[in-house]
């Protein structure tokens, strides 16, 4: 500011309190410049002008159709509401957000819908700048009115996740027709607007709230580069490429939705679907059973390099097979009757002949990576965090020391066994013959295990045979996956198999698996019905974390109270991603860090007038 001549007192006194609260408000709330990305930790790893993403093929053809082969059915193509089993591919395909992820990162986003990204370095707001380009699938531009129209209803309708995350935001607007703001309060969460710009986005002028949270078989009008063109109730969905698609030729896209047509076919059994493979009627196979992938691929095609298998190798956590127990069920309310039963699971045994020795065993839920608590002393952050909690958390798990237990593997432990029998006992059960009971009422320890696949089964029945040993009947219960996935959603079961999914930045979802607010929340993740203030505590630590440093120790802070409530069984990490595909797919020679990605795969040019095969 200049100024000349001489400065009146009155003048100079307005002057000087005008600089002040200039100054103040400056000091108050300094100012953000947009971003084309956002990080969770630290900066982007791409540069503002980056043309593609590291891991795609920006010159791969375009053209041809990748037939999926999934097992389960559906009977609804909304996948953001809680009722009905849903086609989650629309999310994605179809149905785009403001920000797209980098699959190379731990959690960092890119502009999709939103060309910028604009927020503070408290993240107490966010600020979104709508492409001026973006349209859905009927041409209309996409709004400012459309992504707040989105939020409210999610925020009210939508599924259990996303009802948690969205009700956070104390003050939604429009700056303007493609300028939205998103502010936080003290919801001190940095999470946020990472959340936020994953926020899938609506047409307002294309769905009727009063019916939204209604099964439909009708396909969500989206702006990404599909659009549902064909539905056989239950059985397949078709998605075609969208050749007016308006983010063609955006940085994230290029080399990505290469499929002219996408065909997505369910399968209602496991060892149909694996025939279905070996026949070609669908491209490729995520292999989660070891024996079918030691001995299962022998057949001619296999042999003769039509087709390809891949075991890759992730930068993320390791995704880890538990037997769960349902703690709201009384027969699982003792902890030492968790630990019990923990001990009585012989994996050594399991390991070696069911599964050729290629699966390790991790207690962690973040597993061969940097967030794992297991096997390493916890560092004085992570002590700090633990401290008002130290009554739960096992000492030897806090120092590193605790391991699961390994037995022989004869199948007869007999050292493992008295342990766990010495643990039943002081939570008040007797052996009476060949019966475990308990003491004061004489009921027989007993409870089912939930089981849908092949390998699940062979599971479960060589651990109920080794229950047995310790007077303990677990009733192994078979069923579709559609009945699996229902019983599952409403918590109507005693044990069963599953396995959580990690990022190397897990945050608000961390809530939804085992947060005490989502355990009597149907459709949750929260299968085992935790409710443990700890928990909590540590999740919102995490979510506060400022820094990379004191954020993996909020992790591993979380990571000790899980293993401390003995929730589940740990079976088994999975280290290796097991990927057939017939050669007629191919792939990018780059690996994101995230494994395999078909969005980023293609049709050999040389095979697209290869003829439809399928009879489903």
């Amino acid at each position: 500011m200049i100024i000349s001549g001489p400065i009146r007192p009155r003048v100079a006194t307005c002057i000087a309190i005008c600089l002040g609260l200039w100054t103040a408000a400056l000091i108050r709330e300094p100012q953000a410049a947009e971003s084309y990305a956002i990080a969770m930790h630290g900066a982007p790893a791409l540069p503002a002008d980056f043309q593609h993403m590291p891991y795609a093929n920006p010159a791969a053809p375009k053209g041809g159709r990748l037939t999926w082969g999934l097992l389960g059915t559906f009977d609804s193509l909304n996948p953001l509401i809680v009722r009905g089993l849903a086609v989650q591919q629309i999310r994605g395909f179809v149905v785009e957000s403001l920000l797209a992820r980098g699959q190379d990162e731990a959690f960092t986003l890119y502009g999709l819908l939103a060309r910028s990204v604009e927020t503070d370095e408290a993240r107490s707001y966010v600020a979104f700048q709508i492409d001026p380009r973006a349209r859905f699938a009927d041409d209309r531009p996409v709004t400012a009115d459309d992504v707040l129209f989105s939020w409210a209803l999610l925020r009210d309708k939508g599924r259990p996740n996303h009802r948690q995350y969205y009700s956070k935001v104390a003050k939604a607007a429009a700056a303007g027709p493609l300028t939205v703001r998103f502010d936080f309060a003290d919801a001190n969460d940095r999470e946020l607007p990472l959340i936020l710009g994953l926020m899938p986005v609506l047409p307002r002028h294309a769905v009727d709230p009063a019916t939204f949270e209604e099964t439909t078989m009708a396909g969500l009008l989206g702006s990404g580069p599909y659009r549902v063109t064909a539905v056989r109730p239950g059985a397949s969905v078709t998605l075609t490429r969208n050749p007016d698609y308006w983010g063609r030729e955006l940085p994230v896209n290029r080399g990505l939705w290469n499929f002219d047509e996408i065909r997505l076919d369910f399968y209602r059994e496991s060892n149909g679907q694996f025939e279905a493979f070996k026949r070609g009627l669908y491209d490729f196979r995520v292999e989660n059973e070891p024996l079918r992938w030691h001995e299962g691929y022998d057949f001619p095609a296999a042999q003769s390099g039509e087709l390809i298998r891949e075991a890759i190798k992730t930068g993320m956590p390791q995704p880890s097979e538990f037997l769960v127990f349902n703690t709201r069920r009384p027969v699982f309310a003792d902890i030492r009757v968790r630990q019990a039963l923990t001990l009585l699971f012989d994996f050594e045994w399991i390991n070696r002949n069911y599964f050729f020795g290629l699966y390790a065993r991790s207690s962690s839920f973040f597993a061969g990576s940097e967030l794992s608590a297991y096997g390493r002393p916890a560092a004085v952050p992570e002590r700090e965090l633990l401290k008002p909690f130290a009554a739960s958390i096992r000492p030897d798990i806090l120092e590193g020391s605790y391991r699961l237990p390994v037995t022989d593997g004869s199948g007869r432990d007999r050292v493992t066994l008295r342990s766990a029998l010495n643990l039943l006992s002081a939570a008040g059960y007797d052996l009476d013959g060949t019966v475990l009971r308990q003491r004061s009422t004489r009921a027989p320890l007993t409870f089912e295990i939930l089981v849908t696949t092949r390998d699940q089964e062979r599971i479960a029945l060589a651990y109920s045979r080794d229950l047995k040993r310790a007077g303990i009947e677990a009733i192994v219960r078979a069923v579709d996956p559609v009945q699996f996935d229902q019983r599952r959603l409403g918590y109507e079961f005693d044990m069963l198999q599953n396995r959580w999914d990690q990022s190397l930045s897990p945050g608000n979802e961390q809530s939804f698996y085992w947060g005490s607010q989502a355990a009597d929340i149907p459709g949750t993740r929260n299968y085992m019905g935790a409710r443990d203030p700890s928990i909590d505590t540590l999740i919102a630590a995490l979510l506060e974390a400022r820094d990379r440093t004191a954020f993996v120790f909020a992790v591993r802070a979380l990571d000790r109270a899980l293993m401390s409530g003995y929730y589940v069984i740990p079976l088994f990490s999975v280290q290796e991603q097991w990927i057939a595909r017939w050669n007629r797919i191919e792939r990018p020679s780059a690996i994101a860090l995230t494994g395999y990605l078909p969005e980023t795969w293609w049709q050999r040019p040389d095979t697209l007038t290869r003829p439809d095969t399928s009879t489903k």
